[in-house]
């Protein structure tokens, strides 16, 4: 080593002194392998010096520039070539070795000096810092979490604990109420049979009182059928005695037969009357805005009458010769609720209307107002019908009761109660004192309007009635639907099983009509169509109607033309073809 240090002090000697003397090849070499020794041994004490005890990590101290100061040593002796070859070979092999040396040696992060370590750790540090600040934040802020979730969490166990409680004793009151109204429950049987009995007792005592009225008013009437004929004689004797009184209002009766003759009854035109069985749509429009609950036909003109849940009833007059539109004839509004049925009086110049006010009214309409009111029922009325003499209404409504008035008298003249639910219909047989009523109890019942008597029930409907409907060519037959759209053909006379089944379900049918000549049928359905069915062969046809249901419908004067009334306002005039 001490002769290698002599040699290279006199190279810098020589250099210093500006020897310009060139050097032999065999001389360059002897110095580039003295050089790469020495860069050798400068690695490997490098090595050593870096390489850490396994027990304490030392952070190795960067050891002398070795290739600047060789390549500032050949630059300043002016070994050019010798500087070119060094570069290569330094920056190919020699770092290479010297890399693959640090690597299987240590194996931390090199540190090229103890400024770029410090700037490293002082790096590292304030990261360190920043994290321990932004935990601490975190941790404070999971404290106050926590805080507050365990005071959240005490109030809720106060709260269910209080509710717990509070179930407790509510089911404990449930209980003891249960067991309360167990207690009751004989004496409220008990109630309810008396009060049952007592409904019983005064049906009876009303129909007794009625019969008793009948039986009274009837020898009255003899008595002084008598008295006329009495004075009749005397007054053909000559005697000066005066007239007897016209009898009061209140005493009307019904006649023993009916004064009106039904004309195409007693024309036998119901036989020249053919049967139609294929319908076209005539014209159709709009007559109220809600839905219509009933329309009905006048008994001599082509005018139909409709009552909606507007509150309102209006005439339509429903012009021949292909006139395409109806036009509005009147109208009227008095009904504080809506419209659910109408009907023409006899001579057509009156129009009762029923609603769910629980009152019936009669319409004048030379008048062109309500000129009767009845507020007789506890519940909506359903429908009315005249009686074909027209001094008697009937009604029908939900509290279970028909009530049949005298118009002249402006009285209820029955009460007619058997049904256990809704009468949802009502009609006078044709040309008879015979009244038709059908319930929500799934049963028909006629009644004699005089006595005020159940003459037959009919049970067949498994669902209850909407409606029923008599045949107006007199020969006792009686249609009825139900809410499974069930229609059955009954002989009044024969009420214990129909005389045939017409199936128009699955849904509702709401009403059913007779044509004149009844042959034909008309059953009108909530699923949009009405169905029309030839009675003596069971042959069935259908009409669209509304979309949202057909409400009622009825026949023309000649049984040629179908008229059908919808929920959603428009009225359907369909004709035969």
């Amino acid at each position: 080593m001490n002769e290698r240090a002599d040699e290279r002090e006199k190279l810098k000697e020589r250099a210093d002194e500006g020897n310009n003397e060139v050097f032999s090849e065999e001389e360059e070499r002897s110095v580039e392998e003295e050089c790469e020794e020495e860069m050798r041994e400068a690695a490997l004490s490098a090595v050593s010096i870096r390489t850490p005890t396994p027990s304490k990590q030392i952070v190795p101290k960067t050891p002398e520039a070795v290739d600047d100061f060789l390549r500032n040593f050949l630059r300043r002796a002016g070994l050019n070539r010798t500087l070119n070859v060094f570069e290569p070979e330094w920056y190919g092999s020699a770092q290479k070795l010297l890399s693959e040396t640090l690597r299987t040696s240590w194996t931390g992060v090199f540190i090229p000096d103890a400024l770029t370590h410090r700037q490293l750790l002082q790096r590292e540090l304030e990261t360190v810092r920043m994290e321990t600040d932004r935990l601490r934040r975190d941790v404070l802020v999971a404290g106050e979490s926590l805080v507050r979730t365990q005071r959240e969490r005490d109030f809720h166990r106060l709260q269910h604990r209080r509710v717990a409680e509070e179930k407790n004793r509510l089911i404990k009151d449930f209980k003891q109420l249960k067991k309360h109204l167990e207690s009751y429950e004989p004496a409220l049987r008990q109630l309810e049979d008396k009060y049952q009995a007592a409904l019983r007792q005064k049906s009876l005592i009303t129909l007794e009182k009625d019969r008793v009225l009948n039986a009274t008013d009837a020898r009255l009437n003899e008595e002084k059928s008598q008295n006329l004929k009495g004075s009749s004689i005397k007054r053909s004797d000559g005697g000066n005695k005066s007239p007897t009184k016209t009898r009061h209002p209140k005493e009307t009766e019904f006649p023993v037969r009916s004064r009106l003759v039904n004309p195409p009854l007693a024309q036998g035109t119901f036989n020249k009357c053919k049967s139609t069985i294929s319908f076209s749509l005539s014209f159709s429009f709009r007559a109220h805005k809600l839905p219509i609950s009933c329309i009905d036909l006048h008994p001599q003109k082509l005018i139909l009458a409709t009552a909606s849940d507007d509150r309102s009833w209006r005439l339509w007059e429903l012009l021949p010769n292909g006139e395409k539109v109806g036009q509005m004839v009147l109208t009227g509004e008095g009904h504080s609720d809506w419209l659910s049925g109408c009907c023409f009086h006899p001579d057509g110049a009156k129009l009762a209307t029923t609603s769910g006010d629980c009152t019936v009214q009669l319409w004048d309409f030379s008048l062109g107002r309500c000129v009767l009111s009845l507020p007789g029922h506890s519940q909506p009325t359903w429908g009315c019908s005249f009686h074909c003499c027209g001094h008697f209404l009937a009604s029908c409504s939900a509290d279970r009761t028909a009530k049949v008035w005298d118009l002249n008298s402006q009285r209820c003249r029955l009460t007619l109660r058997r049904h256990t639910a809704s009468v949802n219909s009502v009609c006078f047989l044709p040309l008879s004192d015979l009244l038709l009523t059908a319930s929500a109890d799934k049963t028909l019942a006629t009644w004699d309007a005089r006595l005020g008597v159940c003459t037959a029930s009919f049970h067949g409907h498994q669902h209850p009635c909407n409606h029923a409907a008599c045949s107006p060519a007199g020969d006792a037959m009686v249609a009825s639907c139900d809410t499974r759209g069930i229609v059955h053909l009954w002989d009044v006379r024969k009420p214990a099983f129909p005389t045939a089944t017409v199936d128009a379900g699955p849904l509702a049918a709401n009403q059913v009509a007779f044509s004149p000549s009844g042959k034909t049928l008309a059953v009108a359905g909530s699923d949009g169509v009405v169905r029309v069915v030839q009675v003596d062969n069971g042959v069935t046809s259908s009409l669209s109607g509304s979309a949202d249901g057909v409400q009622s419908v009825t026949f023309d004067h000649e049984g040629e033309t179908v008229t059908l009334a919808g929920r959603d306002g428009v009225i359907s005039v369909w004709a035969g073809k």
